[in-house]
């Protein structure tokens, strides 16, 4: 599963710095540039899924880079700009942003709406696939890496893992994973989501940002944690 690719334009080091992080640890690619031109110039050589804009940079500003890549592009666009008066955000959906936010900002929001412009416009990118800090399950082709390494996980474990990192905090009932995953007609016990989530587990190890937790007497959920 190809991973999206993101330009990150953006003069202040500080920022890019901090969302090069949050990038890299919610599994996109990325590139970076400091200014307005290099910014185009690193749009037509990498060919982004999105880009996230700043509007007061170096050479070109951010609104005269958005209407030359509407020019030829439909890719989306994340304003990302200290300017947040009414006629700037009415300005930059005029030109063709997608979404528009103001600094200072929370980045783990930056990356929420990142994700959701791109399951709006490039839905193949996200089909069957749930990305956490240093995670990805790709139910499509039966994948998952911890830290960008492959984890040998068996077919159903895979789909178990993905019906719980799907809806991150839900409770699922052992019942609920076993007629989800097994289907109706399956004559094993519950048992057998235990010893799958065990053998999960042991796969994974401990990682800070999530985690499979047990709800005694109920089932299972995927946990997440606000670092």
């Amino acid at each position: 599963m190809k991973k999206p690719m993101i330009l990150l334009i953006e003069d202040d080091p500080l920022i890019t710095d901090l969302l090069e992080l949050y990038l890299e640890r919610y599994g996109f690619q990325y590139a970076i540039a400091h200014d307005g031109a290099s910014g185009l110039r690193c749009f037509y050589e990498q060919i982004p899924d999105l880009v996230v804009l700043d509007v007061m940079m170096p050479e070109r500003d951010g609104w005269s880079v958005c209407e030359e890549i509407r020019r030829t592009s439909a890719v989306p666009i994340i304003f990302l700009t200290g300017k947040g008066e009414g006629y700037d955000r009415l300005k930059g959906f005029s030109i063709g942003a997608d979404d528009y936010m103001i600094k200072p900002f929370d980045p783990k929001e930056l990356i929420a709406r990142i994700r959701a412009v791109l399951k709006r416009t490039h839905p193949t990118l996200y089909k069957e696939n749930a990305v956490f800090p240093d995670l990805i399950v790709d139910v499509t082709e039966y994948r998952v890496s911890v830290r960008g390494q492959n984890v040998g996980c068996a077919p159903k474990e895979v789909e178990l893992l993905y019906r719980l990192a799907s809806r991150p905090g839900k409770v699922f009932t052992r019942e609920e994973l076993l007629q989800g995953i097994w289907g109706m007609d399956y004559f094993g016990d519950s048992n057998t989501v235990d010893v799958h989530i065990k053998r999960i587990r042991d796969r994974l190890g401990e990682h800070p940002a999530w985690r499979i937790g047990t709800v005694r007497g109920v089932g299972y959920r995927f946990e997440v944690v606000d670092l």
